[in-house]
């Protein structure tokens, strides 16, 4: 997108999906995502073309690909497999690829298959072609309510249902919120994802929107998401973070703190929501009561959702981001290519953690 041109915002209502207010390109079925498991044959880094980095991690990059001799593009996650090891992400990467295989929902991202060789560790995924959520955001300052309404009932629903599977996030935050080709989210990166029935006492997450359960190692599960909700509804509004300093340590303790400042535009049912997500008190945290995710669904701010049409996909979204081609990168930041002999292997190369991740 050129941040030169107008911030396209649509209004928000709840009228039917109206396919010719979206870019015409050609866009690959959702069919063709089909899981690992489902694949009749294993994939290797040689039936792609690796195009352009989409972005940059601690432990490896996400690269816009093409399956060769298909019109098909995917984002294809690489993590090396010595830093996995080094940072002790081996048990979180391996239950990111377990969740990504099985969960499938209309605002989450699909896997399509994953791979690995002496070096690296692949999973390719479907190739979200508006970006991350953090870009527009960056880009607008701040959203409009409906818009930042909008985006918040999305998460919902896919919070709802990754909750109902006993998985927990645990890493909501707006560069992992990616905005599909029609307007609508898809959220990525299950690296700290984890199916918890109870508790789990696991140190993870962005130090912004840390719920201060993680924080004091009390142990957590489900309502660290919907404290995040509340931190990301806050920053879309606001377009910063409710809790933020210059050090983690000083993050934290504001966090712990607890304490919100509003601006005089906030409207009050707005307020009273991220008020009622971000209460330290998990027994009171709205969307960890009785009714959980219905009653964050219930609260007045969210009173013109049609739940039922949104899940549908039957709202017309109120951005859609430009797109010209099934290739666009204009939605993604550049960054430096990596040299060709990075993921060059030969013979001679011993591949010392294979046993470590047996199901890629």
């Amino acid at each position: 997108m050129d941040p030169s041109q107008p911030y396209q915002i649509y209004p928000f209502n709840s009228i039917k999906f109206n396919p010719s207010r979206i870019p015409t390109m050609q866009m690959v079925p959702e069919h063709v995502y089909a899981r690992t498991e489902n694949a009749e044959r294993k994939y290797c880094l040689n039936d792609f073309d690796r195009l352009i980095t989409l972005g940059t991690g601690t432990f490896g990059r996400v690269f816009l690909v093409k399956r060769r001799g298909t019109n098909n593009y995917y984002a294809m996650k690489a993590m090396k497999k010595t830093e996995v090891v080094r940072l002790k992400q081996v048990e979180h990467i391996n239950s990111e690829k377990e969740i990504i295989s099985k969960v499938h929902h209309p605002f989450i991202v699909n896997m399509f298959c994953t791979f690995q060789d002496v070096k690296y560790l692949y999973m390719i995924m479907e190739y979200i072609i508006g970006g991350e959520l953090f870009l527009h955001l960056r880009r607008a300052g701040n959203f409009p309510p409906p818009q930042a309404r909008f985006y918040a009932a999305e998460v919902i629903l896919a919070l709802e249902y990754l909750h109902s599977l006993d998985i927990v996030y645990r890493d909501l935050k707006p560069e992992n919120i990616l905005i599909d080709q029609t307007g609508h989210i898809k959220i990525t990166d299950f690296g700290f994802a984890k199916k918890v029935e109870s508790r789990t006492w696991t140190l993870c997450g962005t130090p912004e929107y840390l719920a201060p359960e993680i924080i004091q190692s009390k142990g957590h599960g489900k309502a660290v998401d919907w404290w995040a909700l509340g931190i990301l509804i806050y920053e879309m509004l606001l377009g910063y973070p409710p809790f933020y300093d210059e050090s983690p340590f000083g993050i934290y303790d504001k966090i712990l703190q607890g304490v919100i400042m509003f601006p005089p535009y906030i409207d009050r049912v707005a307020k009273d929501l991220i008020e009622r997500l971000l209460t330290e008190d998990i027994t009171k945290r709205l969307g960890n009561l009785v009714g959980e995710a219905q009653d964050v669904k219930q609260h007045r701010w969210f009173k013109d959702i049609n739940w039922q049409a949104l899940y549908n996909k039957e709202i017309i979204p109120p951005f859609i981001p430009k797109c010209h081609a099934v290739n666009d990168t204009s939605n993604f930041e550049r960054y430096p290519e990596p040299s060709p002999e990075e993921f060059i292997t030969t013979e001679s190369d011993v591949d010392t953690y294979r046993d470590l991740f047996l199901n890629f």
